[in-house]
């Protein structure tokens, strides 16, 4: 009889474990979905606000998974995003929800477009101006 490689497990389920061997034992080379969407958010915001920072002045920028929705809460829709002006000593904070956002793309351009989207919205609310004058990529009903 002869011998067969074996291209699946016994299972079937083929291979198993990661497809690139990483430098660092122990740390993966591939980057996480939430990273990708952290480099991508950091684009953004570093641009828009580097355009706009003389008026803007203190704005903390962050990610997070998911909001913290109370049980009573009506609306339909999860938030995408959450703007808390700053007070005092407190800054502007502006928190981008990784999950919804990236529930409502299809692709990375589609998440491309809802993150600036997104951003230039919340901006737009901070300075009082209509968005498209916030950046020029962005088209109201993206």
């Amino acid at each position: 009889m002869e011998h067969q490689r074996r291209l699946r497990d016994r299972r079937g389920r083929g291979m198993r474990g990661p497809a690139i061997l990483p430098l660092v034992p122990g740390r993966s080379e591939q980057r996480t979905a939430r990273q990708r969407f952290d480099e991508l958010a950091l684009d953004i915001v570093t641009e828009i606000d580097a355009r706009w920072q003389d008026r803007l002045g203190l704005v903390e920028y962050a990610v997070e998974d998911t909001p913290q929705i109370p049980d009573d809460w009506t609306s339909g829709t999860v938030p995408l995003s959450s703007l808390v002006r700053g007070t005092g000593t407190q800054p502007t904070r502006l928190v981008l929800f990784r999950r919804p956002i990236e529930h409502r793309c299809d692709t990375r351009a589609d998440l491309e477009a809802m993150v600036l989207t997104v951003v230039v919205e919340q901006v737009a609310e901070l300075l009082g101006i209509d968005a498209d004058q916030v950046d020029p990529r962005y088209e109201a009903g993206d």
